[in-house]
């Protein structure tokens, strides 16, 4: 028995929204005092940074547990899988469903109970959950439907990424700019199909970590203060991510029993463009090796930092041959690996 995805979804929002649109914004730094130079080389730097150009936002009337649904309907369809025979749905999320101008979260009842809801399935012994883990939300959902399905507790899971972060964002910030709206959802299943999922590997960083993104009050001092919004220390966050990532890969992968020479793609969590790089920098070095050109696609220079939904998303856009020069094939190896809020980090390597 393997354990594969069977079918993949995604839901890109309508609504595009270029770096210009900032262009108006009044930017501050934590001590609430306007940044000294201009909008227009504030998002200058922020796109040589990240590699953003543009990000996309959910439209108004839509929440999270909407853009899980069409995501979920998609991925459904594309494996051909009857939704009554679903034995789990996880969804991963950080922030619940945020309506447009509030700043409530919702949560009851979960995202996952609203996406089973709407996809009309009666069979109760669907159970339907929601997972809160960072941005590897998607990844540790995969990972305990892998659980599942290797117990014997299930046959067939539901697993999804979605987030409306552009809804709990400081517009004072200029790290607002990086986040956006998206979903991705996929169906794994055990089949006797060749290939699937052959290692994994979760890791929380909580001691001297947990607190490097986290909720804070607006850098405007005139905002009310119990409001609070996504925040991070973004060089932390960075040298984290440098130092822990590239060997949680290598310890998954030495896992796997694959040689670094078979492995075709990494798919890692869209946040920043020259962190992803730098990470794959450092992975291939732990191995004496250079990255092979194109080994690592990349969706956020138009898609933004949807969180949970950047990987299973980045996955449905190659599946279906939707991104320029990049594709996945029968029988490639690919690293799927993420970090986030926890601090977090999780990889999965897995055979098409």
């Amino acid at each position: 028995m393997n354990i594969k995805i069977t079918g993949s979804g995604s839901y890109i929002p309508n609504r595009i929204v270029p770096n210009i649109d900032f262009a108006s914004h009044l930017f501050l730094d934590e001590e609430g005092v306007q940044l000294p130079y201009s909008n227009e080389v504030v998002t200058e730097k922020f796109k040589q940074i990240t590699g953003i150009e543009e990000r996309r936002y959910a439209d108004k009337d839509l929440l999270t547990s909407d853009i899980a649904y069409f995501a979920a309907q998609k991925a459904i369809e594309d494996s051909g899988i009857d939704p009554e025979t679903l034995d789990y749905i996880i969804l991963a999320h950080n922030f619940g469903n945020v309506k447009h101008g509030a700043i409530q979260t919702d949560l009851v009842p979960s995202i996952a109970s609203r996406v089973k809801h709407s996809l009309r399935i009666k069979n109760p012994n669907c159970v339907a959950y929601d997972i809160l883990f960072g941005c590897p939300g998607w990844i540790e959902g995969v990972t305990q439907a892998m659980a599942f399905i290797k117990s014997g507790m299930a046959k067939r899971c539901l697993v999804i990424g979605a987030e409306t972060l552009s809804r709990v964002v400081d517009p004072h910030d200029r790290d607002s700019m990086i986040y956006s709206d998206g979903a991705g959802a996929t169906v794994i299943e055990a089949t006797e199909e060749e290939g699937g999922i052959l290692a994994q590997a979760s890791a929380s960083f909580t001691y001297d970590e947990a607190y490097f993104l986290f909720f804070g009050n607006s850098y405007n001092k005139d905002h009310d203060p119990d409001v609070r919004y996504i925040k991070m220390h973004g060089r932390k966050i960075y040298e984290f991510a440098l130092s822990n990532v590239p060997k949680a890969m290598k310890e998954c992968l030495e896992k796997s029993g694959v040689d670094i020479s078979e492995v075709k793609k990494v798919l890692i969590h869209q946040a920043n463009e020259k962190m992803d790089e730098a990470i794959i920098q450092r992975f291939y070095k732990l191995y004496k090796q250079t990255p092979p050109e194109g080994i690592m696609p990349m969706s956020i220079h138009k898609l933004g930092n949807s969180s949970v939904a950047t990987i299973p998303t980045l996955y449905d856009l190659l599946k279906k041959g939707l991104l320029n020069d990049q594709a996945l094939h029968k029988g490639d190896v690919v690293i799927f690996a993420s970090v986030g809020a926890g601090m977090n980090i999780n990889a999965f390597i897995y055979k098409m």
